[in-house]
């Protein structure tokens, strides 16, 4: 009688956990505007305009949380025409081949007050898992994630190594989304 009823308990134990991990987070989509990724170093610096994709996010199950995220290279503006025509060539981003950059998360965990989002970078052709701090904030139907961090432009092959131009470029990001 005893094992019955351990045995019981643990399958509604189990049954209970299972199904609190397939509770959907809440969708939403990349606000249209109000976004900005922003690259700066010695020189040069800038930012990319256009950017698009889906967030899935419940803080009470980061399991389920999942961030798809595209920046379009054609958008890049450094200030400088001419450097932004270069950049898209083959020897920097080649936007021809590869006209976006994609993020697609891992792991979300929590961090103190903040997000650490872990994923894979792919940016021309080369994917790299990155740790991205994030803080959030929301209001309404609206989430926002804001953070900052680095990435070394030689291990995406972006650019040659070179004295005018930085390995690594610092980036600042803030994403509003907006739930569907």
């Amino acid at each position: 009688m005893k094992k019955t009823v351990v045995s019981i308990l643990y399958v509604a134990l189990l049954g209970l956990s299972t199904s609190v991990a397939l509770i959907p987070s809440d969708h939403f989509v990349v606000s249209a505007k109000g976004h900005s990724i922003d690259f700066k170093s010695k020189d040069p610096s800038g930012s990319f305009k256009e950017m698009s994709g889906d967030i899935d996010f419940d803080e009470k199950n980061l399991d389920a949380c999942k961030f798809n995220l595209k920046i379009d290279v054609s958008s890049i503006d450094t200030g400088n025409g001419m450097m932004n025509k270069k950049s898209q060539i083959e020897e920097w981003f080649n936007a021809k081949k590869h006209p976006q950059i994609k993020f697609n998360s891992t792991k979300v965990e929590k961090k103190g007050n903040d997000y650490l989002i872990t994923g894979d970078l792919n940016m021309k052709g080369t994917t790299k898992t990155v740790s991205i701090p994030a803080s959030m904030t929301t209001s309404g139907n609206k989430i926002t994630f804001k953070g900052t961090f680095n990435v070394n432009r030689i291990d995406f092959k972006v650019g040659h190594k070179s004295d005018i131009v930085p390995d690594v470029m610092k980036i600042s990001f803030v994403v509003p989304a907006d739930k569907k």
